[in-house]
């Protein structure tokens, strides 16, 4: 069995796939690390999933990772044709299969009158929290596509995630009957 350790970072570099080797600080390295702990935190909020009335949000969830993964390796990539395999991509397709789970639970929810706090029942609060996560690996993804070449659906995919993100922490709690918190802006 090969060791998990190479020790060839020891000197803050990381190698990318089918490409240079670069600092561990690299804009692209910190794509594709937010977009891990991204999934990371996903893994938590599907923890948490476990009641039987969120069990359809918890296979999305599990689907959700394995897209992340994938998006990760994309990001990992700076030259998809000079990569030693296949390198799976983002597709359109994906981003509209967010489009649709959005769509299908925000018909189960009812409209928003007011901001909401994150918080909730714990699968929620967890779901809020991937939510911010996928907000900032998207802000460093279009730093990242500033000075390179990042997919326009990768981008894209992203932002519907957090949207999506959102939307599954609001049907969480609604399904298992925790209300929203409204925030109240303090007065003067």
């Amino acid at each position: 069995m090969a060791k998990i350790y190479t020790k060839l970072g020891d000197d803050g570099s990381t190698g990318l796939f089918g490409g240079p080797r670069v600092r561990k600080d690299d804009l692209r390295v910190q794509a594709y690390g937010e977009i891990d702990e991204l999934n990371s935190a996903l893994g938590v909020a599907r923890c948490s999933l476990t009641d039987a009335r969120v069990q359809d949000l918890a296979a999305f969830v599990d689907s959700l990772q394995s897209e992340l993964f994938n998006l990760g390796a994309e990001l990992a990539t700076p030259d998809l044709d000079k990569a030693p395999k296949s390198v799976p991509q983002t597709r359109a397709q994906d981003v509209e299969r967010l489009e649709r789970e959005i769509d299908r639970l925000t018909a189960e929810l009812p409209p928003m009158r007011f901001f909401i706090l994150p918080s909730g029942a714990p699968g929620a609060a967890a779901l809020h929290l991937c939510r911010t996560i996928c907000r900032r690996a998207e802000r460093t993804c279009v730093r990242l596509a500033e000075t390179t070449h990042v997919s326009p659906i990768a981008l894209a995919y992203v932002n519907r995630l957090s949207d999506l993100l959102f939307t599954l922490a609001r049907a969480a709690n609604l399904r298992v009957g925790v209300a929203e918190v409204p925030w109240v802006a303090p007065k003067p």
